[in-house]
């Protein structure tokens, strides 16, 4: 027979079907790992705030992108929800919760560095704020950690 019996067209279907699913998978993984590999490009004013950028005692600049709804702001007690970019002064992204959905809700008193807990309080729910975050409110240009003043998008989505 041409097209052999039952029993062995069945298998070659099964073969043909599992290849056509792993072939599949295996084309959403690829595409999924080259979306998480592009960074988001870098604010205009990523290298230092801009003269309009508020600026507190402790360093920490930052300017209101977006003005938020509410009039809650969060204390260091609080709980929240967030998204999120993050840049070194040289436009390089090294963090971001776009495409993985909104990071939290996190403690602010013990689950962000100091420049995301002062930060965090100036926030209402719905404002997105730029942060420039100087490294003693950072990571202090520990090893493993990124250098230098670190520049953060910040949506705030949620206080509890």
């Amino acid at each position: 027979m041409i097209f052999g019996s039952g029993r062995s067209r069945h298998r070659r279907a099964s073969l043909a079907l599992a290849c056509t699913i792993a072939l599949s998978l295996a084309a959403c993984t690829l595409k999924n790992d080259a979306a998480a590999d592009q960074s988001i490009p870098p604010p205009p004013d990523v290298a230092a705030p801009p003269k309009d950028a508020h600026i507190t005692a402790s360093g920490l600049a930052s300017k209101i992108l977006r003005v938020g709804f509410s009039d809650v702001h969060p204390s260091v007690r609080s709980k929240v929800t967030v998204l999120y970019t993050g840049w070194t002064t040289d436009g390089k992204m090294f963090e971001t919760t776009e495409g993985k959905g909104p990071a939290g809700p996190f403690p602010i008193e013990t689950g962000v560095i100091a420049g995301w807990r002062e930060g965090l309080q100036l926030m209402v729910v719905g404002e997105k704020r730029r942060f420039w975050i100087p490294p003693q409110l950072a990571y202090n240009n520990e090893p493993g950690h990124p250098q230098g003043t670190l520049v953060f998008d910040v949506e705030l989505l949620e206080v509890r």
